[in-house]
């Protein structure tokens, strides 16, 4: 807690215990969680703490550069607190988020046209597929269904 302390002053950010909780709760965290998430979390040990503080502390550090945004639906918004160069993928059933370490910029080539006009500095790829718990539950559903069929 003390190097998360530290960290956060020297950026200058106000620490107030609730800040500090949603911190410590963001701190290694790769479930990638929405606010609403981190809020339901935090409440449980500060019950006066609001979804405004919550989603402001949020909107700072994503200022800060201290944690990305990942929006899957528009309406919510994930986070993630690893801030260097990776991509997600993210399952189409539920909706989970994991993280992709590897560098892809030198299988993708841009097109001609696009490349007269811009300097690439960066990249993010989404990929999107059914996680192995949805794909378990998928085959359960799809064998009762079976066995309906039968009976």
């Amino acid at each position: 807690m003390k190097e998360l302390i530290i960290k956060y002053k020297e950026k200058g950010l106000k620490l107030t215990p609730q800040r500090l909780a949603i911190l410590n709760y963001l701190d290694g965290n790769t479930s990638h969680p929405s606010a609403g998430d981190i809020y339901k979390h935090i409440k449980r040990v500060y019950p006066t703490v609001s979804f405004a503080t919550v989603y402001n502390t949020l909107q700072v550090l994503h200022e800060k550069g201290e944690v990305m945004e990942i929006t899957i639906d528009p309406q919510k918004k994930h986070y993630d607190p690893n801030t260097k160069a990776h991509h997600h993928i993210i399952c189409t059933e539920c909706n989970k988020i994991g993280d992709i370490f590897e560098d892809y910029s030198g299988a993708i080539r841009l097109p001609h046209h696009i490349a007269e006009e811009f300097k690439p500095v960066g990249n993010h790829i989404n990929f999107y597929g059914i996680c192995k718990k949805c794909q378990n539950l998928s085959r359960y559903v799809s064998k009762r269904e079976k066995q309906k069929r039968r009976d």
